[in-house]
């Protein structure tokens, strides 16, 4: 809905300019979506909260203002003129129930008008299409203080009376909008002695609406039933202002002010006689209970020391009375206003009071709590594993549990061959087994996003998989990470991704290596010697893709996904993935940080160039290296790697370089000779021959 801050300034003087007070009606729940225009006519674009009819409107936004400045909240008092003779109508309310009060006023000899420039102009700052000075009240009145109201020509009804009353079974009633509705004794109207001229709390009858020929008019305030209104509103297609408002409870007490204030309006723009006082019908009164309010129960609630004087303010402002009703006020009794039908516990009080004090202000408690500690077992491991992950820039997302089948038998190789969990009340086909793998939901997300033209995703998602082993079902824990080429190459440098846009094909490798690094700072976080092999799922890309193994143990497995798995999915870009083993992980624990001081004596650097057959890859040859223990070797790197020329098919030769350091003294020549002579041994032990 539409609100006007400068229609708000009629009721408190606000001295805060309007996106201040946007952002401070929003923190107390009346949000400001969006703010147009400018000066006077900016306008307020708010999401009013279903239970809070009572903020649908200016005059309760401008409340809750009041009660955020602590400023004076101006009455709405009606000038209305004398009134003249008797009003000689009559108002029989059969349905008691469904409308305990029914208010009118009548004036004659009026003039229907277009609405003064004020009124037409906030009207159409609301998108409200002015129609002339007599609706135009009733709108602008519904807009200003949220009571719907409806005006009649008096010339039209018949028999010089309203009568609310259940429609009779096949009665018609043409409404405002032109369509004639076929009527039920489900429905309840407002008649005259003759028919039904108006569908009770949702939109007036055609043939007694104003027009230029109206002379003599009736307004009408009444509070009706809000289930009744909903289930006229839905059963005859309807939804208007006033329903909407009706439905979610009008405020009783406002018939009368709302009557005045409409009649106000009129005489002002259209001249004419007020006749007779106020007719007001009150078949039932609506007395809300009060509520006792404990400042105990406040604190216990909201975990902050909040004086009850500041109770006391905040309740007054919005409304309530208060009224004490314990020693040393520690207890109120609290009279709620006929306009918070949402108010009905002491907890929503509390509410009240929570959101007017501001949140902001509490400071952040855990509630009280007496008996056993429960410490997660794993939860150091899932924390760690989810900043790292948010470090790196994924966005956690929640998958469905369900896949289907043909999902469950194409991924199975993530969980092993174990028989699938049926669901005996499937939603659907693609959904009809517990899933076995986290990659088919990944999957689904990330094409969900691509496909709303969102190029760079990264996702990581953190759950259970199901499975049987043996005759007992199982959950273990997953992780999955999901990432489209774009958003690995927005990492890389620019000169780099310039580099690699030459070639498709080695962008995407250069997107894998990347990945692949994103991975290994994942495990980094956890105990034990990190290497890889490529005995991968066939779902991935058998080129880019690998395992990761902690101490031997398979934690890992990641990768691009493969061609046909793409085309399937409908991916529009390349998409890389990673499954991780979190039970698996677990049992690693986390990696304990050790610092060392930098070694105060050189280090020495020595070169080995081997011929390997392409079957041997570098993880063999760092693991043979590494098994030879050498204490003060502190890495082997690989520098260069070079194919064709002199070296045959099927080999390539690789310049190793190792880096040997002592932190205790300088090492000597023979030393070194001696180490070098056991890595030339360790590698020659793989097949491979030194080159000269």
């Amino acid at each position: 809905m539409k609100i006007s801050p400068q229609w708000i300034r009629d009721f408190v003087d606000l001295t805060v300019d309007n996106h201040r007070l946007a952002e401070d009606l929003t923190a107390v729940g009346i949000a400001v979506e969006a703010i147009s225009g400018s000066g006077p006519d900016t306008v307020f674009e708010m999401e009013i909260g279903t239970n809070r009819p009572d903020a649908m409107n200016h005059y309760g936004v401008a409340r809750e203002a009041a009660a955020i400045y602590d400023l004076l909240l101006k009455p709405i008092e009606p000038n209305v003129p004398p009134a003249k003779g008797d009003a000689k109508f009559s108002i029989q309310v059969e349905e008691t129930r469904l409308c305990p009060r029914f208010t009118a006023r009548i004036m004659r000899a009026t003039s229907i008008k277009p609405s003064p420039d004020k009124t037409a102009h906030r009207l159409q700052l609301l998108d409200q299409r002015p129609i002339n000075n007599a609706v135009d009240a009733t709108n602008y009145v519904l807009w200003e203080m949220g009571k719907p109201t409806h005006v009649f020509d008096m010339d039209l009804l018949e028999g010089g009376k309203i009568v609310v009353r259940k429609a009779r079974d096949g009665e018609r009633l043409k409404t405002l909008d032109g369509v004639e509705r076929k009527l039920t004794s489900e429905d309840l109207v407002v008649a005259d002695a003759k028919q039904p001229i108006g569908l009770a709390g949702v939109m007036g009858g055609f043939e007694t609406m104003i027009t230029e020929k109206t002379k003599n008019i009736l307004v009408e305030s009444a509070w009706w039933d809000p289930g009744t209104v909903r289930k006229t509103s839905r059963r005859h297609g309807i939804h208007t202002e006033a329903s909407h408002r009706f439905e979610r409870g009008a405020d009783f007490e406002s018939t009368v002010l709302s009557c005045d204030r409409v009649t106000e309006l009129i005489l002002q723009s259209g001249g004419g006689d007020l006749i007779g006082d106020v007719i007001d019908v009150v078949s039932n009164r609506m007395d809300q209970a009060p509520v006792a309010l404990h400042i105990a129960e406040v604190r216990r609630i909201l975990g902050g020391k909040i004086v009850a004087s500041e109770i006391y303010r905040i309740l007054k402002k919005l409304g309530f009375g208060v009224i004490p009703a314990g020693e040393a006020e520690q207890e109120f009794t609290v009279h709620i206003p006929t306009w918070r039908l949402d108010v009905e516990r002491e907890i929503d009080l509390i509410e009240e009071i929570a959101r007017l004090h501001g949140y902001d202000k509490f400071d952040n408690t855990l509630p009280a709590f007496t008996g056993a500690v429960v410490d997660l077992p794993h939860a150091a491991v899932d924390t760690a594993l989810r900043n790292r992950a948010l470090a790196l820039g994924y966005n956690e997302a929640v998958s469905l549990t369900f896949i289907s089948r043909a999902d469950a038998e194409r991924f199975a190789s993530a969980s092993g061959e174990a028989p699938v969990l049926e669901l005996e009340n499937p939603l659907s086909e693609e959904a009809s087994v517990m899933r076995t793998a986290m990659a088919p939901g990944m999957l689904d997300m990330l094409a969900w996003n691509l496909n709303r033209g969102s190029e760079g995703v990264r996702l990581f998602e953190m759950g259970r998989t199901y499975e049987m082993r043996g005759a007992e079902p199982s959950e273990p824990q997953r992780m999955c990470l999901g990432t489209t080429a774009a958003a690995v190459k927005s990492a890389l440098p620019a000169a780099a991704v310039l580099d690699v846009s030459k070639d498709e094909q080695s962008g995407v490798a250069e997107a894998f290596r990347l990945f692949k690094g994103e991975v290994e700072n994942l495990l980094a976080k956890f105990a034990g010697e990190l290497a890889y092999d490529r005995q991968t799922a066939e779902y991935f890309h058998p080129g880019r893709s690998a395992r990761a193994l902690l101490d031997g143990t398979v934690v890992a497995q990641f990768g691009q996904i493969a061609e046909d798995v793409k085309a399937a999915r409908k991916l529009r870009q390349e998409v890389f993935l990673a499954e991780i083993d979190l039970e698996r992980l677990y049992t690693c624990g986390l990696r304990q940080v050790k610092f060392w001081p930098l070694a105060k004596y050189p280090a020495v650097e020595r070169d080995f160039s081997f011929v390997f057959a392409d079957a041997v890859e570098f993880e063999q040859i760092h693991r043979a290296v590494l098994n030879l223990r050498l204490d003060d070797l502190r890495s082997l790197d690989p520098v260069e790697i070079f194919r064709g020329g002199s070296i045959g098919a099927g080999k390539y030769s690789i310049l190793l370089r190792a880096t040997l350091q002592s932190s205790a003294r300088t090492l000597r020549d023979e030393e070194v000779a001696q180490w070098s002579a056991k890595i030339v041994a360790a590698l020659q032990g793989l097949g491979g021959v030194q080159r000269a």
